[in-house]
């Protein structure tokens, strides 16, 4: 199904390597492999025409069962040209080889390491981003985590409040952090940027327990501690 008569492709990018949780990608989580729990919802959400993986681990996901045209066609596999593998390239470069080889009206990305992306949030980015463009305001629209707390510089100097004038944290300033949850963008924002981000983005917060992402391997504990709940059919909270 598409968004309207447009067409929405999701950009997986997978990579064999990972730097500090070993093979994360494809390790069993709460009864399956990370790269699944994010691929199942991309699949699930009917306005997503296909899903592209751009990887360099494309025996690994055939020894886990996956392959091109698997969930009722909609997966792609593509395999990630050398010169844009390893761990210090920019991931735009890899997004750019999607969009040259891929067309499509949007592209919506996403990490295997945010399995507790649902998607009913999925569906309300993708409306929210679908009006703001049709109406011109917007031209992106990446996740990020609302933070109102009390922050510092390093030195220890305040930020964003006065030591001396203590007001509650709920009554501060937010902060918004970028929490690379997802990016949902059109080509065409794409070239102006060279970018996911486009010149005119939406901040879309994304709740709170779906925003874990795992990069390191306190956050593998935190997310299986959560997957566990959701894989016994608990609804996670959204505050």
């Amino acid at each position: 199904m598409t968004v309207g008569s447009k067409k929405l492709t999701a950009l997986l990018p997978m990579k064999a390597h990972s730097a500090r949780v070993t093979s994360k990608n494809f390790r069993m989580i709460a009864g399956k492999p990370l790269f699944r729990w994010v691929l199942d919802a991309l699949a699930a959400t009917p306005e997503i025409d296909r899903v592209v993986i751009n990887t360099d681990a494309r025996s690994i996901l055939a020894d886990n069962g996956l392959k091109d045209g698997d969930y009722n066609g909609k997966v792609m596999i593509r395999d990630r040209k050398p010169e844009i593998c390893g761990d210090f390239v920019s991931m735009n470069l890899v997004l750019g080889d999607d969009i040259a080889n891929v067309p499509s009206d949007y592209y919506l990305m996403t990490h295997t390491t945010n399995p507790l992306l649902s998607v009913k949030t999925i569906r309300t980015m993708i409306k929210e981003f679908d009006e703001a463009l049709s109406a011109g305001k917007a031209d992106s629209l990446f996740t990020v985590t609302r933070r109102q707390t009390r922050f510092y510089t390093p030195e220890g100097a305040p930020i964003n409040h006065d030591p001396a004038n203590l007001i509650r944290t709920q009554d501060l300033p937010p902060y918004m952090e970028e929490n690379s949850v997802c990016y949902l963008f059109t080509p065409q924002s794409f070239a102006k940027t060279d970018a996911r981000i486009g010149e005119k983005p939406i901040l879309y917060a994304t709740p709170p327990l779906e925003s874990v992402d795992i990069d390191e391997k306190s956050d593998w504990f935190m997310a299986e501690s959560l997957l566990m709940r959701v894989a016994a059919g608990e609804t996670l909270p959204e505050e």
